[in-house]
């Protein structure tokens, strides 16, 4: 019996999407001066992310990228190795 492969493109869109989300929903949380221990670390974490504008923007294509890259090669490995 084969097994069915998972898709490593859509596993990485989903991830980048879903981290620009976050970090969009951080940056106006961080604004609103709610859930700050959260925001705080995201400014430790990531090198471009900032609580204006365009550090919001930047830190979304930042969050966007490595989400996409992540998942795209956990599943890979997942295949790779789900033979």
């Amino acid at each position: 019996m084969a097994t069915k492969k998972c898709n490593e493109l859509a596993a990485g869109y989903a991830a980048a999407v879903l981290s620009a989300a976050v970090m969009l929903l951080l940056g106006i949380l961080g604004n609103l001066n709610i859930y700050m221990g959260a925001v705080e670390q995201m400014i430790k974490w990531h090198a471009f992310f900032s609580l204006d504008v365009l550090g919001i923007i930047t830190g979304m294509i930042e969050a966007a990228v490595i989400g996409f890259v992540l998942a795209y090669l956990l599943v890979w490995l997942y295949n790779k190795f789900n033979k």
